[in-house]
């Protein structure tokens, strides 16, 4: 079966297929609607060829610059012409979906592009179905009203009232996402909530934005963890999964604490979430677990690393799993 990157450099080449056999089509169009255009091509082909000799071979300047000079002057008469015919000046410039890499998938320094990781994720999520999930879960179909707006224990507000001030938060973290700073969000709270919903709204969001999103539950987690550091043929897909879990815009992480806790994915994670820290990059983890049973369940030096760059969200009311059938 093939890997992920296969497929990945499949679509990239496929793309540029594409591209290339759209711009023909519009040579062809150009062609016919201004005549003398392609006379005016061919001789642009011809002196950036002379431009390019007469620089790596040559090394004559001048040469070069005259080159240079008559080829820009060739350029904007295409132009012109395009535009006299009715087509945009630009119509027969080449075309790419990413201006960035010009659909290689990679940057001249070698890093991954940004279309490329967020090819990489799409991959990822088609496997871990998100993208069917936030076809449903996503802000407009979002409920306010089945929240009750009744006071709801000894919290001073309704659920609702709460509700309201939560998708403030995240409202205000999809708007500044991009921006430099230290939000990153803890939703926690009894099931049945919404915790799940928003985190897939928000992620819906940002993906729609171009943003790289990767959604992992607890368990999932677990075991990218183990097949990356203990399986010596681990997958191409377990190992950008892996890299992902560094790299993305966007982590989230979802029922923290129903995985089996122990000294090793709890060292993991802490690698994860320092890094990302460390690098600026943005995090959601939803929990089950109250402030106090995380910092039993993964130790201090985890929960106050959450809790020193999180805006924590505690989830109150009645189970809505029902309700928001």
């Amino acid at each position: 079966m093939a890997s992920i990157f296969d497929k990945i450099r499949a679509d990239y080449d496929a793309l540029r297929r594409e591209n290339e056999q759209t711009l023909r089509e519009r040579r062809e169009e150009a062609y016919a609607m201004a005549p003398g255009l392609e006379a005016v091509e061919e001789n642009i082909r011809a002196l950036g060829f002379e431009a390019a000799k007469a620089t790596l071979l040559s090394g004559d300047a001048d040469l070069a610059d005259a080159a240079v000079k008559e080829l820009e002057t060739y350029e904007a008469m295409a132009r012109a012409m395009l535009v006299e015919a009715g087509l945009p000046a630009d119509y027969l410039d080449p075309i790419y979906r990413c201006s960035q890499c010009k659909d290689k998938g990679y940057l001249e320094n070698g890093e991954r592009c940004s279309c490329m990781k967020q090819r990489i994720t799409a991959y990822l999520h088609r496997s871990s179905h998100i993208e069917r999930q936030i076809e449903k879960n996503n802000f407009g179909n979002f409920r306010l009203d089945i929240y009750s707006d009744l006071p709801f224990a000894d919290e001073g507000i309704s659920p609702r009232q709460n509700m309201e001030e939560i998708l403030a938060v995240a409202e205000n973290f999809i708007a500044t996402f991009g921006e430099a700073n230290d939000m990153n969000l803890l939703l926690y709270g009894p099931t049945g909530l919404g915790k799940t919903f928003l985190s897939h709204a928000i992620a819906a969001e940002l993906m729609a934005a171009g943003k790289s999103v990767v959604y992992e539950t607890a368990f999932g987690l677990v075991r990218i963890f183990e097949e990356k550091t203990f399986n010596r043929d681990a997958s191409d897909e377990i190992k950008m999964a892996y890299d992902s879990l560094f790299t993305a815009d966007l982590l989230i992480i979802d029922d923290l604490g129903t995985e089996l806790t122990n000294s090793f994915t709890n060292s993991q994670l802490f690698n994860i979430v320092n890094s990302r820290m460390i690098d600026g990059k943005k995090m959601i983890i939803s929990t089950n677990l109250s402030p106090r049973e995380l910092s039993a369940v993964y130790g201090d030096r985890i929960f106050s690393r959450i809790f020193h760059k999180f805006v924590p969200m505690a989830f109150f009311g009645k189970d809505l799993r029902w309700e928001a059938e």
